[in-house]
């Protein structure tokens, strides 16, 4: 078996790399030790790469890494990473935006509640100064005032959710979320950014784009309450720092409390000479915590792409997701992975790939086709399929594209289905996402399941009668082949489709015993 070579040019969290160290399929190189003038010399065997910000993917990088085919940056911000470079060169990067949630929300809340009464100050004068004035520090409460959270992504919903527990009056601006996303749970929603304005404390939670930068300045401060609070723990420079430092020093905004700068390090910024800001030296994924599910999820994005299965959170694909709503981005990801399954269930010449859609996601239909056509194509192409090529290379093997918008089916709000047709037989998949990125299929070939689409499967299509479950568990069993799950479904005709999941990668012949077993209509396996 060919392996993949993953470097980790940088120090993650020991579970990441436990997770490298385990994968069968991954040849895995730590480089994060030596220096980078040699880390040109081991790059070039990669594959992958896992960098942080003290590796630059600049052109030297790049020219080295001639075997690269995509780059994990682990962590939120890529401002090292040669973006055109990489794009240039069929590269895919990624990053990890999500992993630091947790530690990014209850920052927020830190700030929060430390521009309400002041905490640094007054453990200051106690600590440092030796002062005891407990009437210097009459603060103020959270509860009962109207805050305002501008973006309501994954961050941004949660802040909300920590303060409605605090019984303050929550309202978001998203333009990019369909209402009910915070109506549901009991947040007010608005599309007049003014509704915003009007707030005793704004929170901003959004991509640093040209939308956003400056979307606070001068003319939005002057239509805020006198004595209005602003938090910024997203990005530097959604906040105008100018507007910011003249309206802090006026007592027109009452305090701040800021993680972010434009220039960072920010010691020389004139915002740390005001009485009124609380700061912090962009801290927002500092946990330890957060810090290990960065190396986590780094480290299982880097399995996927040297595999060829799916790149999450990929940032220069023919879609921008920064301009998309949080709740496509899971469904691009599914649709990549079940059409991978698809076409691992039957690895014929493909003729044709469908895609079709409900509910909202329906209106991405066109990005979503662009995606499963990777995901049907690695079965066969392997590292050599990427979202730059591969209309290129299904044009060239005669595939056809089709897309549909489904009528609303009872139970899923937005669902997708993948088939691909070969010339032996027409594989169908069907999935969707719960809560933010639960990811599930639920129909394979006509039979419902619930399923996670991850894992090493076997599928099994047998007669419905007595005695299957057993004959398999037993046969897999003498192997010293381990059962994670079992998921069978009933179908209509007398048969059923049994979804196994194991442990370790199962030999060819293996299958044809379990093919061998009399009740048994076709069988098949297939990686996630």
């Amino acid at each position: 078996m060919s392996k993949h070579t993953i470097v980790v040019c940088d120090h993650i969290h020991e579970d990441g790399l436990n997770i490298l160290k385990s994968a069968e399929d991954i040849n895995y190189v730590f480089a994060a030790d030596i220096d980078k003038t040699t880390l040109l010399d081991v790059i070039k065997d990669a594959d992958v790469a896992i960098t942080r910000s003290s590796t630059d993917v600049d052109e030297k990088f790049l020219d080295a890494a001639v075997n690269l085919k995509a780059i994990i940056r682990a962590g939120v911000g890529y401002d090292n990473v040669d973006m055109a470079g990489c794009s240039k060169r069929g590269i895919i990067a990624m990053n990890v935006p999500t992993a630091n949630t947790i530690a990014a929300v209850e920052l927020t809340m830190t700030h929060m509640l430390s521009c309400m009464r002041k905490f640094p100050y007054a453990h200051n004068q106690l600590k440092n100064e030796r002062v005891w004035k407990r009437e210097d520090w009459y603060g103020n409460e959270l509860y009962g005032k109207k805050l305002g959270v501008i973006g309501f992504g994954n961050i941004g919903h949660r802040v909300a959710l920590r303060a409605k527990s605090f019984e303050m009056d929550v309202i978001t601006y998203d333009p990019y979320i369909p209402s009910t996303k915070a109506t549901d749970l009991g947040i007010k929603y608005t599309t007049n950014f003014e509704d915003i304005l009007a707030c005793d404390i704004i929170t901003i939670h959004t991509p640093k784009n040209q939308e956003t930068i400056n979307m606070i300045g001068e003319a939005e401060i002057a239509k805020m309450k006198d004595g209005v609070i602003l938090i910024n723990c997203a990005r530097g420079g959604l906040y105008n720092e100018e507007a910011l430092y003249n309206n802090l020093k006026s007592g027109k905004i009452a305090m701040a409390g800021i993680d972010v700068f434009i220039k960072e390090p920010a010691i020389n910024n004139p915002l740390l000479d005001l009485p009124n800001i609380t700061v912090t030296a962009h801290l927002g994924a500092n946990t330890k915590e957060s810090q290990k599910e960065i190396a986590i999820q780094a480290a299982e994005n880097a399995i996927e792409s040297a595999r060829g299965i799916a790149y999450p959170n990929a940032l220069n694909l023919p879609i921008d997701e920064s301009k998309i709503p949080s709740f496509v981005k899971p469904y691009i990801e599914l649709t990549q992975k079940m059409a991978f399954l698809a076409a691992q269930l039957d690895k014929s010449s493909i003729r044709s790939i469908s895609v079709c859609a409900q509910g909202d996601i329906a209106e991405y239909l066109d990005s979503l086709v662009t995606f499963a056509t990777v995901g049907a194509l690695s079965v066969s192409a392997g590292d050599e399929v990427n979202y730059v090529n591969a209309s290129f290379l299904a044009e060239e093997k005669g595939i056809t594209f089709e897309t549909c918008e489904m009528k609303h089916t009872a139970g899923y709000s937005n669902k997708v289905s993948v088939k691909i047709t070969t010339e032996k037989r027409v594989n169908s998949i069907s999935g969707t996402v719960f809560d933010e990125n639960v990811q599930r299929i639920v129909n394979l070939d006509g039979f419902d399941f619930d399923i996670e689409p991850k894992g090493k499967m076997i599928m099994m299509r047998n007669n419905d009668v007595p005695g299957v479950i057993g004959t398999v568990g037993k046969l897999l069993g003498d192997r010293g082949i381990n059962i994670s799950d079992f998921r069978l479904a009933r179908g209509k005709n007398n048969d059923a489709l049994a979804i196994i999941l194991i442990d370790e990668s199962i030999k060819s012949d293996i299958l044809k015993e379990i093919s061998n077993i009399e009740a048994a209509i076709a069988v098949s396996y297939a990686e996630i």
